[in-house]
């Protein structure tokens, strides 16, 4: 039997220094209440630019299956989607930040459902989900805690 990939560290500590964006953002509510607003629009950003980054992954692994299906593949612009649509509706004021940073959280803490529609490779390989799990969990949380700070004015 062939032993299961396990995560190299290059992927692991990249993966943990891609949440250092959002700890940034999250510091900077906390230490300097003034900033929340302006910090939950880049907190805001960096979640969108990360939903974007997961649809990509989700449609590459489409790609590499030569699926024929139109499902995987809207599925996999619908991160990018709701990313843009959240930033747009907190930019012109139809949503205040913190409904904004609620719904990109929201995305990215259930967004490894995606993986078991669209691909084997987080499905099959333990080592690989539990990252997966790990960075886009601890990115959701942190970006609830984000939208939290923000609604506090």
């Amino acid at each position: 039997m062939t032993p299961l990939p396990q995560v190299r560290t290059p992927p692991a500590a990249l993966g943990a220094a891609g949440l250092l964006p959002q700890i940034a953002c999250v510091t900077l509510a906390l230490v300097e209440p003034e900033t929340r607003v302006a910090a939950a629009v880049v907190g805001g950003g960096y979640a969108a630019l990360i939903l974007s980054f997961l649809g990509g992954m989700w449609w590459m692994q489409a790609l590499l299956r030569s699926d024929e299906r139109w499902w995987p593949y809207l599925l996999a612009v619908a991160p990018s989607l709701i990313g843009w649509a959240t930033l747009l509706a907190i930019i012109v004021g139809v949503a205040p930040p913190a409904a904004g940073l609620m719904a990109l959280a929201l995305t990215l803490l259930a967004s490894p459902l995606g993986d078991r529609e669209i691909g084997p490779l987080l499905r099959e390989v333990p080592a690989w989900r539990q990252l997966r799990l790990t960075l886009s969990g601890g990115l959701g949380a942190l970006t609830l805690v984000l939208a939290l700070l923000s609604g506090r004015g």
